[in-house]
């Protein structure tokens, strides 16, 4: 396995982390559990960051800048809803 598949695979496992996480915090019963889950999805949402970042800059992760005319007219139709 190469170092791309293997960032690829970590990344993955830590959004789903994220995932469980945000549900821990939306559905906890008592302030102290919300604030352990919710301490625990901030890190998570770092450790996420970190992994994306050093992805992009190795070029594994691309992104495309969206035409302007394009982010214009989304956001016309749905601020007309």
């Amino acid at each position: 396995m190469d170092d791309k598949n293997l960032m690829e695979g970590i990344l993955l496992l830590e959004k789903g982390v994220c995932d469980l996480y945000m549900h821990g915090t939306i559905e906890s019963p008592t302030g102290n559990v919300r604030k352990t889950f919710n301490d625990a999805l901030n890190e998570s949402l770092c450790m996420q960051d970190t992994l994306y970042g050093k992805m992009a800059q190795k070029g594994w992760y691309p992104t495309e800048q969206v035409e302007q005319t394009k982010v214009t007219t989304v956001k016309q139709k749905y601020s007309a809803q």
